[in-house]
């Protein structure tokens, strides 16, 4: 299996039955990213941080009535960004996807944001103009990685102040077992660290005094290097995995638990009073068969874990308007 540095990574979009477009705003660093399963999947959510923003997760609860979502939205913006779920209902209900109620179509669109308030204008956010755009560039072929969409605005490394941190992003990959598919999209604006999984060497995050190296969050802390006072809410990862496995909704639920172990992998910290960490699942049922829950799970730790690798080494360096300067792992690689 690839390396989570090599870029044959593979996508969610290679689930069959999953399309992905993201929307990325020209006027300041801010985007949403919708994944999009016009057929319908079975769906659950894990919500690990303390501080989330989310729309209708109470839904995907096992014991709920609604069976199956028609998309998820991710997106920056804090809790203006949840508008953009709106868009993605309108689009979807144009184009003949949702939940028949008899007086019509109701698409089902779970949705988290992340904290980019802070990297631009915050004034500017997307909204529900910004969801439907990304609805309508949705494919099925790999999404454009890094800098765009959902992850325009983020930042990981914000420990020791955001003139410390480092360009976080949209990052996805995928793992294939015995013809069955896991893959996930991720976009990362991580309080911590993103590190290596398989090493726990930092990749990008909190840099040094200097700008040139990285701090390592996990040992300056553990050596009393006390973190700056930061407002609770202003990070948060927040992605979806998806699976051509058939699964009920306890068992998509559980996916969306599993794939945490993968964020734990290559964040450090996660989830914390600082983060409003969720991941959704979503089961479309095409393959035709189940390797079980512990393959599965272990597949979706794995392909979060990559995806959110991923996220960190496609993005670019930013500098805005204000004269914040986020430098990306390329640059402190060279």
């Amino acid at each position: 299996m690839p390396h989570p540095t090599d870029h044959r990574c593979g996508a969610i979009t290679d689930v069959p039955g999953i399309e992905v477009g993201h929307f990325t705003d020209t006027r300041r660093p801010t985007g949403c990213t919708a994944i999009i399963a016009r057929a319908g999947a079975v769906a659950g959510v894990d919500v690990r941080g303390a501080a989330p923003g989310t729309r209708e997760t109470d839904l995907l609860e096992p014991a709920n009535l609604v069976q199956q979502v028609h998309a998820v939205m991710l997106s920056g913006g804090s809790a203006w960004g949840l508008d953009a779920a709106s868009g993605a209902m309108r689009w979807l209900e144009e184009h003949g996807v949702g939940l028949d109620v008899g007086a019509g179509l109701v698409p089902i669109v779970p949705a988290a944001v992340l904290f980019d308030l802070h990297v631009g204008d915050a004034r500017v956010r997307p909204d529900a103009a910004a969801g439907y755009a990304a609805c309508a560039a949705a494919t099925s072929a790999p999404p454009a990685e890094g800098s765009v969409g959902a992850g325009t605005g983020a930042c990981v490394g914000k420990v020791f102040g955001m003139q410390h941190a480092m360009k976080g992003g949209v990052g996805s990959a995928s793992v294939t077992v015995d013809g069955v598919t896991v893959g996930a999209l991720i976009a990362c604006n991580a309080v911590g660290d993103v590190v290596d999984p398989d090493t726990g060497l930092p990749l990008a995050g909190a840099r040094t005094e200097d700008g040139r190296a990285l701090r390592d969050i996990r040992r300056a802390l553990l050596r009393g290097e006390p973190p700056h006072t930061l407002l609770a809410g202003t990070n948060t990862t927040i992605g979806a995995i998806a699976t051509d496995a058939a699964l009920t909704k306890a068992q998509a639920q559980r996916l969306a638990v599993a794939g945490h172990d993968g964020l734990a992998r290559a964040t450090n910290p996660a989830h914390t009073q600082l983060d409003g960490d969720t991941l959704f699942a979503l089961a479309t049922g095409r393959a035709p068969r189940h390797p079980g829950m512990l393959v599965l799970a272990a597949m979706a730790a794995e392909a979060v874990a990559r995806a959110t690798v991923r996220a960190v080494l496609a993005a670019r360096t930013l500098t805005t308007a204000e004269g914040l300067v986020l430098p990306c792992h390329a640059d402190l690689a060279r």
